[in-house]
């Protein structure tokens, strides 16, 4: 007989999701009923933070609760090594058996990280250096590329094929589980992996026109004054976002907002069905995303940056009779914290030697101490196109109200949330604030050299480079794969 005491997990983990873009945070425009719900039952994170605004780098940390210096993953071509135990491993280890429906995004051999099972996969091949799957006529408008915006709106997106797919599948395994006596029944711990609300900015027809009425145009415009931060500028010169065609940019957002409301959808569908059989009474619900999207503010778009809408996520817990309702939880966490936190609420041993801290106890003890401090990271080789050949070194740190982000090779930013929130107010040259910035400065360069990072760097690209080649070569098998085929994708006149 199993122990039935103790809890399931459900964690959904989406891609590219903008915090501010949730109902539940604030939002008036975006339809988001079933993260609106999630919320109202449970605890809301008002500051939480992914360990670095691009995916790969920003999965891995949340899988391990280490830092991407820590394990050598800064890219999305980077892979991370197989000893470095997860959030799965440690659930595994107290007796569960964890499950992967959908996204993973891990690159190499290693396609499970901890998780015993895994249904309908990546769309992307396992392995650096082989060919990438066409998007046909959207071709580019998953990177950050202009055409992204140009080839926006209307239609239909191979992404969302795929996660109607993960949806169905999840429904599935609840109706699996919901089956079996639950006098045998072992406590489950599922995850699922949805790609939305991530580019192509392609959307039900429908909901892209509704979006195009009534959603308002960014409301944050972009520096162009002699004191914008000189990368700033050079990224939106590189990726040329200076002068987007205004119709992109309505069209685009729309399609974002109706990408979240679509994703909202099915995520209704799987807690409806959670609910339906019963399931939902012994299991803690999570939702986050593994970073954000500017969409416009700024004359920004996708990820890439430390502003709040790059690197602040949605993260909302529930689990009734056990967490608070309808409340919001304001310290300043990352994703890394998420993961030991899933930990301890389903009884596992914390993961060892690792950044992340598990809050579970102070979503219903507030008093409880806790250190405001995240940090996160972006670091980049110069192979992808979009870099424009500028390998970057920067990380962040927000502690308490204040957010510090560090360029190599350029002046840092220093923004107070609490006074400005918007972060326009860049008081990094202030004399005032010399003391503030040297001390924020040396907490991000502790642990963490960026010229002993650009070296690192430079020897993983080389290595990377040989496994690269033999994978053109070789052309290894992939596993995990559901498979896409460029007539997923369709554009519509909007």
């Amino acid at each position: 007989m199993t122990d039935r005491t103790r809890p399931n997990l459900l964690f959904i983990f989406s891609d590219q999701h903008a915090q501010r873009v949730t109902g539940c945070y604030g939002d008036t425009d975006v339809v988001t009923p079933a993260l609106d719900r999630l919320s109202a039952r449970g605890v809301t994170a008002t500051s939480a933070y992914c360990p670095s605004p691009i995916c790969v780098p920003s999965r891995m940390s949340m899988l391990t609760a280490c830092h991407p210096h820590r394990q050598d993953v800064w890219t999305n071509d980077d892979v991370l090594a197989s000893g470095r135990p997860t959030w799965l491993h440690a659930l595994g280890a107290a007796g569960y058996r964890p499950k992967l429906i959908g996204r993973l995004h891990a690159m190499g051999p290693d396609q499970l990280h901890g998780y015993a099972e895994r249904e309908v996969g990546d769309h992307s091949p396992n392995w650096p250096g082989v060919p990438r799957h066409s998007m046909g006529i959207l071709e580019k408008t998953n990177d950050p590329n202009l055409e992204s915006l140009a080839r926006s709106g209307g239609g239909q997106s191979a992404y969302a094929l795929k996660d109607h797919d993960v949806t169905e599948a999840t429904r599935a395994e609840i109706d699996r589980l919901s089956a079996i006596d639950p006098e045998s029944r072992e406590p489950f711990c599922l995850t699922v992996g949805l790609m939305l609300p991530h580019a192509p900015y392609v959307a039900r027809p429908d909901r892209v026109a509704h979006y195009r009425e009534t959603l308002p145009p960014p409301r944050l415009e972009a520096d162009r004054s002699d004191t914008a931060h000189p990368w700033i500028t050079w990224w939106q010169e590189n990726r040329a976002l200076e002068n987007v065609d205004p119709d992109d940019i309505a069209r685009a957002r729309a399609a974002y907002w109706a990408l979240v409301e679509e994703m909202d959808e099915m995520i209704g569908r799987i807690l409806d069905r959670l609910e339906e059989t019963g399931l939902s009474e012994n299991t803690l619900v999570v939702y986050a995303s593994d970073h954000g999207d500017h969409v416009g503010e700024r004359g920004l778009w996708w990820k890439h940056t430390f502003y709040d809408e790059s690197t602040r996520v949605p993260v909302v817990l529930s689990w009734p009779g056990r967490l608070p309702q309808g409340v919001t939880f304001d310290r300043v966490v990352s994703l890394m914290d998420l993961s030991q936190t899933m930990v301890e609420a389903l009884g596992g041993e914390q993961l060892p030697h690792a950044d992340g801290r598990s809050f579970w106890r102070h979503l219903t003890d507030r008093h409880a101490p806790w250190t405001d401090e995240v940090f996160a990271e972006y670091c980049t080789d110069a192979i992808p196109d979009w870099t424009g050949g500028d390998a970057v070194r920067q990380r962040m740190v927000r502690q308490g109200d204040w957010k510090l982000n560090y360029y190599w090779g350029h002046r840092p930013q220093l923004f107070n949330l609490r006074d400005d929130p918007d972060e326009t107010n860049d008081l990094a040259t202030d004399p005032a604030y010399a003391e503030t910035v040297e001390g924020l400065k040396a907490r991000v360069l502790d642990g963490w050299n960026p010229d002993e990072i650009d070296r690192r760097m430079r020897i993983a690209r080389q290595r990377k480079d040989v496994l690269g080649a033999w994978a053109r070569n070789v052309l290894p098998d992939n596993s995990y794969i559901w498979q896409l085929s460029a007539e997923m994708n369709r554009l519509d006149e909007t």
